[in-house]
């Protein structure tokens, strides 16, 4: 059984973002002031989880077809 490629890219997008959404919670808000208040690394870490997400359910949908 071959390793789909989209399982490995949505473990490491969930990964990353997951790891930016923390960061982003825990992040004093003083530092988005540069940005407008807008907590940056929150929303792309949540970008980044979703796009982690499809692309593993892409994969793990697409590994169970019967070729």
């Amino acid at each position: 059984m071959p390793l789909d490629l989209r399982v490995p890219i949505g473990l490491m997008f969930s990964l990353l973002g997951s790891l930016l959404v923390w960061y982003g919670a825990v992040s004093d808000p003083a530092v988005y002031q540069r940005s407008l208040g807008l907590n940056v690394n929150w929303w792309w870490g949540l970008a980044l989880v979703t796009f982690g997400v499809v692309m593993l359910a892409f994969g793990l949908r697409g590994s169970k077809r019967p070729r």
